[in-house]
């Protein structure tokens, strides 16, 4: 998929730069649904709907927009449904490294980082896709040894 060219002022440019360096990573789930659809689900009128989503929006548990609804990591800390992340450590025969990253790479992994040192990559992925992943990673050649390690706490995060 080609990227469309992007012109920017220098100003914006600095702005742009400015707002990532002071951001952060959320993970988020996304509704695609309408406010008549859920006030509806709900059995409650779309005035109704829209006052208690703005208390959520205002609490910093949902970001809004035209035509959907973010649940944002807090909103998934109060439903206690925060999904663990999973690291994945992973060797790869260096004569089938490229066909084995781009393999990998379409496997279900949030991120995917090629590394210095004792192995070549490491897999971020959601917990909850750890299984199928590791199934997927089992049939990609040139994987030489795997190593998965489950975030059960996170102790300091920006």
């Amino acid at each position: 998929m080609a990227v469309k060219r992007v012109t920017l002022t220098e100003k914006q440019l600095r702005l742009l730069h400015m707002l990532f360096g002071m951001s952060k990573a959320l993970r988020v789930y996304t509704v695609e649904k309408s406010q008549d659809m859920l006030a509806k689900e709900l059995g409650i009128t779309r005035q109704a709907l829209n006052i208690h989503l703005r208390r959520l929006k205002e609490e910093g548990l949902i970001r809004t927009g035209r035509g959907f609804i973010d649940l944002t990591e807090k909103a998934l800390r109060v439903l206690k449904a925060e999904a663990a992340s999973a690291f994945v450590l992973i060797k790869v025969e260096p004569k089938l490294r490229q066909e084995a990253y781009k393999r990998i790479s379409e496997l279900p992994v949030e991120k995917l980082y090629r590394v210095t040192g004792g192995i070549d990559l490491i897999a971020m992925v959601d917990q909850s896709k750890l299984d199928s992943f590791l199934r997927g990673l089992s049939t990609v050649e040139g994987v030489r040894e795997t190593s998965a390690h489950v975030v059960i706490e996170i102790l300091k995060e920006t």
